[in-house]
This record gives C-alpha cells, structure tokens and sequence, in this order.
C-alpha cells in the first residue's frame, strides 16, 4: 500500500506549536518596578506605549493559545470518530494511493481523458467523505473553535505588527517587545539558531539589570 506525498499535507491540520510562556510575568514584574524605581520616564504619564501593547498582545496571544488547544482536542476527536476527508485510488501500475484533497487527486491522476472515469468517481468519494467530516465538524464544535482560533491569531498577529511602529520608553517595553518577537518566533523556527539565542539573552541582559536596579 503506498501513500501519496501529498497524502501528509492536511490543509485542516492546525500547524501552530502551542507554547508555554511561563517566564515574561515574572520578567515584566521586575521591569516594571525597576522602571518605577530607576527610570524618570516610568512615571509620566501616558504610560509605556510598548507595554501597553504588550498586555493587549499576551492576552490575545493566551486566547489564541487557549483555543489551539481546544480546536486540536476536538480534531483529535473528530479524526478518530470520522478521519480525515481521503480516498484511496489504484493507479495503472497497481499501487493503491491514499489521497486527502482534490488538488492533490488531480496531481496524482491528471486530467487526461483515459482517467476520466476514474477521477469521476474519486472526486465523488472524496466529496462524501468531505461533506461527513464537515456535518461532524459543525456538529461537535470543531468548525467553530477553528474559526474562533483563527479570529483571535490574528488579532495577536495584528498587535505584534504594531510593536515595529509604537516606541519603548521604560525597560519593560523593551523587554515587551523583545518577549513577544521571541515567544512567536519560536513557534516558527529553529529555536538554537540565529536571531534567538541572541533574543534570549538581551532579554536576560535586561532582566539581570532590572534585578540590579531592585534587588527586592
């Protein structure tokens, strides 16, 4: 039985890797009331631009996190009870191919005319399949948490933009912005490469001072 390569691109599958970001409270904390203590900026008023920005950023970044973890259960599920929209078709040199989107159907099988029947009747099974997996998906929840995932990635995406644009002036804006580039990064890529090792440890650098600053 072989498998299609385009089989393992699932355009349903959720490929954000959820991250825990346990140490910027504790970090922002100390910032902050270094930033009071040391820094004559701290105190005027409005506040930090940055750290504002921050707050409104880790809170729509934790939603979305929230709800990652929500839609993948209900995948999870959903897979198990339905699996995932596929057909599975036999080629002319007698391999069985497992297909799971009608792009990839295409790629596979072509367009000519001596394949016609054949991917008449594949595109018709894949549809069924589809339209089960969507009935359960609407169902049990699935399609509303995604969408609801998808809203609020965005948002955060929206706000981590805005971070090229709004100014620092306390160390813990800086630390903010340092925070929010390193914790969405890392999501994406190779975490022990270049820029992040060097992220995390001006980030380090900055809390280091802070500590200096207020010892308490």
């Amino acid at each position: 039985m072989a498998d299609s390569d385009n089989s393992m691109t699932l355009p349903f599958v959720t490929r954000r890797q959820v991250l825990a970001g346990g140490m910027i409270i504790s970090t922002t904390l100390v910032l902050e009331k270094s930033a009071v203590a040391g820094d004559p900026v701290a105190t005027s008023t409005p506040p930090d631009p940055a750290l504002v920005l921050w707050r409104e950023w880790e809170t729509a970044h934790k939603l979305t996190e929230r709800l990652c973890r929500k839609q993948q259960r209900l995948e999870t599920s959903l897979a198990e009870s339905v699996s995932f929209p596929r057909v599975t078709v036999r080629l002319s040199e007698g391999d069985d191919v497992t297909i799971h989107s009608i792009e990839a159907l295409n790629e596979v099988l072509g367009k000519g005319p001596d394949v016609a029947v054949l991917r008449k009747a594949a595109e018709a099974e894949f549809a069924a399949h589809q339209a089960c997996w969507d009935a359960a998906a609407e169902e049990t929840g699935y399609t509303a948490a995604l969408r609801a995932e998808r809203v609020a990635g965005d948002r955060a995406g929206d706000l981590l933009e805005a971070f090229a644009t709004t100014p620092a002036t306390t160390l813990a804006g800086v630390a903010g912005k340092l925070d929010a580039v390193l914790r969405e990064g890392e999501a994406w890529e190779e975490c022990s490469e270049f820029p992040w090792p060097q992220i995390r440890s001006a980030l380090s650098d900055l809390v280091r001072i802070a500590e200096q600053m207020v010892p308490e």
